[in-house]
């Protein structure tokens, strides 16, 4: 939400149930999840992937460290949530990347979630197979 002291900045990211609370500062690019390297947290090539898009977009590989708390939710949906955070984050330290951030919409917070089960009913939508005889 705000600029802490020094250049550090901090965002908060959503996806699904999980959050992810990114502190971002300049440094050489070293990206730690829940007090572990990313490598080591996000296992999918894919999750890293999505969790660097931003980076990539606005080309910041290797210029700034990410201090990053995930909670709730599954690995996909943290890997969402901290895409979502360190756009915000970037978004905060320099208002020009605005532009190309928003026309990938990586600003944007994906509000879809699980639809619940239904009573009378297999799942959300799926129905209890019918016998006619």
């Amino acid at each position: 939400m705000q600029k802490a002291a020094g250049n550090r900045v901090y965002a908060t990211g959503k996806r699904k149930n999980a959050i992810a609370r990114v502190w971002m500062s300049p440094g050489a690019g070293q990206i730690s999840i829940n007090r572990r390297p990313m490598a080591d947290y996000l296992t999918r090539e894919t999750l890293r992937i999505v969790a660097e898009q931003a980076l990539s977009i606005t080309g910041n590989h290797g210029k700034f460290d990410f201090y990053i708390l995930a909670s709730g939710g599954g690995i996909s949906g943290q890997a969402g949530a901290i895409r979502h955070g360190i756009a915000k984050s970037l978004e905060r330290y320099d208002a020009n990347l605005r532009q190309p951030l928003k026309k990938a919409g990586l600003l944007t917070r994906d509000s879809r979630e699980k639809e619940r089960k239904k009573y009378g009913q297999k799942g959300a939508r799926a129905r209890f197979q019918y016998s006619k005889r």
